[in-house]
């Protein structure tokens, strides 16, 4: 056995290159996913990171010596990748099953990182708790059989299959001609809004838009608000109905009403069921443990039925799943369709909010107001603590003589009268993650949120 390979997460693989990963672990890492799964045909593709193309090439090499094909899509978005695996080929080799399809990402990650993403087929998830310890197991041996038969590399980069399903989400005759700030953050977004744009009837503001693995104005992370003001400007000076950011493999997207403000992804995550029950009601939507009242009272007030998840793809994409669930969200700002093969993506999202704006014809501000006034939120809050389980333990016995309701689904849950929260660890940092609701008492939320803050941090 090799030594350790310490690029292999929770769900995924990320590490610093060259250390952590590079072309030997690389070709290490493929041609044990194609061992794994005893494929035959596996679909791959890559970021715009620097490190990307030699990395998924040697991924490429790896995966051939054990006789499997390999057919290559280039540059895309991880749900490329998705949508590759699941709709059995790409446009121009229809019929084409993948067995399994794997892209060299490391989305958000600082731009001396790079990483991979899998999933088998039908583009169900591989993870920690499924198929990602088989793997790294089967990585870390010291020798590789080549197959008899070396398989083969082809190379298809049509995107109009994907695209076309992308469209078909919407009813495009319904669209205005709203103007609309994208950021691509120097990731893989912009190419995607290029060949959606002559579809639809919308202006786009370009910023950032050109993808550019230096990442000249920052890795492309929304999340951080040192990030949003490029967005939020943009939007103001072009006096824009909207603004979109993702990051750099875009299966997240990030939303900005027409004042330029950063929209929580908690609201998404009910203004994105509500679109879909307008449509069909008494469907399952799937939603987080972190923040969960106002997506609860938005799905049964439309008729549907919320049903709760542990946060994470592989638990969000079986959970949905096992309820046949039209939708699930994460305040991460990771959406998942039942029609996208219960995967997340980034650019499903934007199309359906720019439809329910141009239908309900209002502001995405004044259809967020209600609920933000409704049960404002203290957005998710990060702490470095030595021992985590202790923090949640001491947590708990403080308020448990309170709580109407306590839930462990992912860490712990303490619902009272007029406020809850959520407090978990972090599956690989020592940090707890906090976040905290009211209903409709935005004071009681600021001090409840100090109140347990100061609690963690003694």
């Amino acid at each position: 056995m090799t030594a350790e390979l310490k690029c292999f997460k929770a769900y995924d693989i990320r590490g610093r290159v060259p250390d952590e990963l590079n072309t030997d672990i690389a070709y290490r890492i493929g041609y044990a996913f194609a061992s794994y799964l005893e494929a035959e045909h596996i679909v791959v593709g890559h970021d715009i990171r620097l490190t990307s193309p030699e990395l998924c090439d040697a991924v490429v090499e790896g995966i051939r010596d054990t006789g499997c094909d390999v057919t290559h899509i280039g540059q895309c978005g991880t749900e490329e990748i998705y949508f590759a695996t699941f709709a059995s080929g790409t446009s121009s080799k229809p019929g084409t099953v993948y067995d399994g399809g794997l892209v060299v990402t490391a989305s958000h990650n600082p731009k001396d990182f790079n990483g991979i993403k899998f999933v088998r087929e039908g583009a169900r998830p591989i993870s920690g708790d499924a198929g990602l310890p088989e793997i790294q197991q089967l990585a870390e041996q010291s020798t590789f059989t080549k197959a008899d038969i070396r398989g083969k590399l082809g190379r298809d980069e049509d995107k109009s299959a994907y695209i076309k399903h992308l469209l078909s989400y919407i009813d495009v005759s319904e669209l205005k001609p709203l103007k609309v700030v994208v950021n691509a953050g120097n990731g893989g977004a912009g190419s995607i809004i290029d060949l959606l744009e002559p579809h639809l009837p919308l202006e786009f503001i370009r910023i950032h838009h050109q993808p550019d693995g230096h990442f000249p104005h920052g890795v492309p992370n929304p999340l951080l608000e040192e990030n949003r003001a490029a967005t939020a400007d943009a939007v103001r000076s072009h006096d824009a109905d909207l603004g979109i950011a993702w990051d750099g493999d875009f299966d997240r997207c990030f939303f900005f009403d027409e004042n330029g403000d950063f929209v929580e992804g908690y609201y998404l995550v009910g203004l994105l069921a509500e679109a879909f029950l307008s449509k069909s009601s008494n469907e399952a939507i799937v939603h987080d443990p972190r923040l969960t009242w106002n997506t609860i009272e938005l799905v049964e007030g439309k008729g549907g039925r919320a049903v709760q998840s542990k946060t994470g793809h592989a638990f969000i994409k079986q959970v949905m799943r096992d309820h046949d669930a039209v939708y699930g969200g994460e305040m991460s700002a990771h959406h998942y369709f039942r029609d996208f093969a219960y995967c997340d993506s980034g650019m499903i999202p934007w199309l359906l909010v720019v439809e329910l704006l141009c239908h309900k014809n209002k502001n995405l501000s004044v259809l967020l107001a209600a609920c933000q006034q409704a049960y404002p939120v203290s957005g998710e809050i990060n702490r470095t603590v030595a021992d985590a389980k202790a923090v949640l333990a001491a947590i708990e016995a403080h308020y448990q003589g309170a709580a109407v309701a306590v839930d462990k689904t992912d860490g712990l849950s303490m619902n009272f009268a007029d406020w809850r929260f959520n407090v978990r660890m972090s599956n690989t940092e020592p940090l707890v993650r906090l976040n905290v609701e009211s209903r409709g008492k935005s004071a009681l939320m600021q001090d409840k949120t100090e109140e347990l803050l100061a609690f963690v941090e003694a």
